[in-house]
């Protein structure tokens, strides 16, 4: 019980310290493009290049409509890789901040809002991507807008506790982070990313046992202007409620300890 308050009371202190999570993760944004002439906008670049690319040509391949695919694609990588890039990074959540964790008293959950927060305010700078796409096809007229942030919550409260839970563990074993990215991209082709799922009974099935489907589908078809199934909502308050309920009491039992796995 000692550990689990402890473990509650760092997470109340990195609460009243948001405001340096916030700072941090800036900080991480601007030192990474410092000195480049379009800055974090360089993401979106090439991610825009990446939308394009892959939309025409699978859009031509599969004889779809285009200005169907296309922002179904725009949606699909612009979530996917906000999902991607918090879970790697999560991975060296712990690692990177060794000697402040070690020189300091901060709390350790400051780190895991900062690891958030950075691919947050990238995902604001692929915003451009989203509206531009939705307004160019005409799709923002049936945009769930309130819905989607719903979804975005519902997204960032899920891949928080998937980030603090990699950052655990890759403290304690250096090869996780190598595990998590195969595993993350073996996810990514077998989510409905950038192909359309089929009717058949089985794509179902593969679909609704797939986390990461409805953490993508969460967001990306109220954007869409698609009714989310029941389902997948239930799907994420409980993902939510049990990841977060194992990933904290991990963290209250190897609190203590990661700093010297460090």
């Amino acid at each position: 019980m000692h550990e689990f308050s402890m473990a509650f009371a760092d997470l109340r202190a990195s609460l009243d310290r948001i405001g340096l999570a916030w700072s941090l993760a800036k900080h991480d944004v601007v030192s990474r493009y410092r000195g480049s002439i379009l800055g974090p906008f360089w993401i979106t670049l090439s991610m825009g290049l990446m939308v394009a690319g892959i939309g025409f040509l699978y859009a031509n391949l599969f004889k779809l409509p285009v200005n169907e695919f296309i922002p179904y694609v725009a949606l699909g990588i612009v979530v996917w890789g906000l999902i991607a890039n918090v879970i790697l990074e999560g991975c060296q959540t712990f690692v990177q901040a060794a000697g402040i964790l070690s020189q300091s008293s901060l709390p350790m959950f400051t780190f895991v809002w900062r690891t958030v927060m950075r691919n947050v305010i990238n995902l604001a700078h692929h915003l451009i991507i989203i509206v531009g796409v939705l307004v160019y096809y005409d799709h923002w007229r049936q945009t769930h807008v309130l819905m989607g942030m719903v979804g975005v919550l519902l997204l960032v409260a899920n891949i928080s506790w998937i980030s603090l839970a990699a950052g655990i563990a890759s403290a304690r074993f250096r090869d996780i982070p190598q595990i998590v990215g195969s595993v993350v991209q073996f996810a990514m082709f077998m989510t409905p990313v950038f192909w359309l799922p089929g009717g058949r009974l089985l794509d179902h099935a593969v679909l609704l046992l797939n986390p990461f489907y409805h953490l993508l589908e969460v967001v990306r078809a109220p954007l869409l202007g698609d009714v989310v199934d029941p389902r997948t909502y239930i799907f994420m308050v409980v993902l939510a409620v049990v990841g977060w309920a194992g990933a904290f009491t991990t963290f209250a039992l190897t609190r203590r300890r990661i700093v010297h796995y460090l």
